[in-house]
């Protein structure tokens, strides 16, 4: 098994739990939030067009928007912000890959947010980020995210979130999105452990099911992330001004730890691959041992069913039978063959 990672994480304090996805709500939430080193401004809109006014206010604008699935209001902000028609596709669009793509003017960034449902089953969730010279604007398919500690390191003024611009605010929701993987790995390396335990002790064909599922799970983590490698290795490279060169510098730093889980994913796999080969070992072995004692008990009353099979003849003249305690006597033998059988297959260690 591979060390527990989270501790060499960054991005969020220790102990932060793996996000809990909510259900997907009609209402569409619009906030707002718009900084600089000295001003701060939080409020959630009422009206898709509240936001227009934000396009060119100084500092930095932060527009989330909560609920992707009025088309009409992720077109209309597609038409305030000059966004083009393809980029509007994709964020209405849930299926996209992990990817970049440049505009000039902005960035369109998709990533996937994961989560554990209700069920404990992996979830994944789109996150499009767009990427202008001074606003973020973050579109997701449902209230509730992993972006409370960006949050409250801009309205607390940690860090240097305040003291940067929105190159900035987009490496930190993707490093939020990234430790939130940690979390997820967490509770991967946790389920192994218990897994391996009960292999070894009392493997069941529920605990196959258990070892399927998390083989399903970790190939969709893998899924979800892999992209992302390309993608954060896109944006160290593009020369564009979006992004300032003291943010490139944070940016490796997502690289590796996107390096990092995928590592610790390949890691998982060949752990559950290597559980699958121990549950198949220990089944064997259990079926072995039964098929042993049961081989024994057969061994030790064959020399028993031969004495009856002779004193179960119907001769008229046989030896023994007319003696008086020619029964017991038997008995006796039969006993004393069994003994010295338990002995010898004791003394060769057979059981």
């Amino acid at each position: 098994m591979p060390a527990k990672r989270r501790t060499q994480k960054t991005g969020l304090p220790p102990g932060t739990p793996v996000y809990i996805g909510k259900e997907r709500t009609k209402k569409v939430k619009i906030t707002v939030m718009n900084y600089d080193e000295k001003n701060f401004l939080e409020k959630e809109l009422n009206k898709v067009e509240e936001c227009l006014p934000f396009k060119n206010k100084s500092g930095v604008t932060w527009i989330n928007i909560d609920g992707i699935h009025n088309v009409g209001i992720v077109e209309k902000i597609g038409k305030f912000f000059d966004l083009h028609p393809l980029t509007v596709e994709d964020i209405v669009n849930t299926n996209q890959r992990p990817k970049i793509e440049d505009f000039n003017d902005y960035d369109f960034i998709v990533l996937k947010m994961l989560y554990m449902n209700s069920k404990k089953n992996l979830v994944d969730e789109q996150v499009s980020l767009i990427l202008g010279k001074n606003f973020v604007i973050s579109f997701q398919e449902k209230e509730g995210d992993v972006f409370d500690y960006v949050r409250e390191r801009i309205r607390s003024s940690k860090g240097k979130i305040k003291s940067l611009g929105a190159d900035y605010l987009a490496y930190a929701l993707m490093d939020a999105i990234v430790d939130n993987y940690f979390a997820i790995l967490e509770r991967f390396e946790d389920s192994i452990e218990g897994l391996q335990e009960r292999l070894v002790k009392t493997p069941t064909r529920n605990t196959l099911q258990v070892i399927h599922h998390l083989k399903r799970e970790v190939g969709f983590l893998k899924k979800a992330v892999w992209p992302l490698r390309e993608v954060i290795a896109s944006l160290e490279k593009q020369e564009t001004p979006l992004i300032t060169k003291p943010t490139l510098f944070y940016l490796r730093d997502v690289y590796d730890h996107t390096i990092q889980v995928i590592d610790t994913t390949e890691a998982f796999k060949d752990s559950i691959s290597g559980m699958l080969d121990i549950y198949l070992s220990s089944v064997s072995n259990k079926t072995n041992q039964i098929m042993k004692v049961l081989t024994i008990i057969a061994t030790i009353f064959i020399p028993l069913t031969f004495i009856t099979g002779i004193y179960g003849m119907n001769f008229k003249y046989m030896p023994e039978l007319t003696w008086r305690y020619g029964y017991p006597i038997v008995l006796i033998i039969m006993a004393i063959v069994v003994i010295l059988m338990i002995v010898y297959f004791k003394k060769k260690k057979w059981f």
